[in-house]
């Protein structure tokens, strides 16, 4: 499913700042969507997904997306967090962990026809000589008075390798089969 260039130019740059670069469509067996053999032609990598879970396990353990970069599973990943829930404020920070986690990104597999939505930016993600830095802006509405979240993620991934994969895994389960993500390039300075 491709996601119209239009709607990218409401995230603050001009329609033809992005290009498409892949997209990928759960098939309610995988919890891993990878994006490989991504082109050094751009300044910067924009993720969009809406997704959900195939699992009815509570939240907010389900609901979030964990990132890795080139297959590296290491611990040289940290990641941040701080969300609100129109109650209450969480904030959070952990090092030394196997990826940069996207919370409040699905939504579980009881909530049907809910999904959670989350834009992802990767900052210089060809560059060699600098850390890859990751912020995102996630969120769900499960339309009940618990587990719905507004959640703005960031992390680095502690490497100057320029790059080339994204390997997206799920909290819990597998993507559901309405669960549709993309991958754009950002031209530009």
């Amino acid at each position: 499913m491709e996601i119209p260039i239009g709607i990218l130019a409401a995230a603050g740059g001009k329609a033809t700042s992005y290009e498409s670069i892949a997209s990928a469509v759960g098939n309610g067996s995988s919890s891993v969507i990878t994006f490989s053999s991504i082109p050094s032609t751009f300044q910067h990598l924009q993720i969009r997904g809406i997704t959900r879970t195939t699992t009815n396990s509570p939240e907010p353990g389900t609901t979030f997306w964990d990132l890795t970069f080139n297959s590296d599973n290491s611990t040289n990943y940290t990641r941040h967090r701080l969300a609100g829930d129109g109650a209450s404020v969480i904030a959070s920070a952990e090092t030394a962990v196997t990826g940069v986690r996207i919370y409040s990104a699905g939504s579980r597999g009881t909530e049907t026809n809910r999904v959670g939505a989350a834009i992802v930016d990767i900052h210089d993600y060809a560059s060699t000589t600098k850390n890859k830095t990751v912020r995102a802006f996630a969120g769900m509405d499960p339309n009940s008075s618990t587990n719905d979240e507004v959640t703005l993620s960031s992390g680095l991934w502690i490497n100057t390798a320029a790059i080339n994969s994204i390997t997206i895994t799920i909290g819990s389960g597998a993507f559901a089969t309405n669960s549709v993500i993309a991958l754009y390039g950002i031209k530009g300075a």
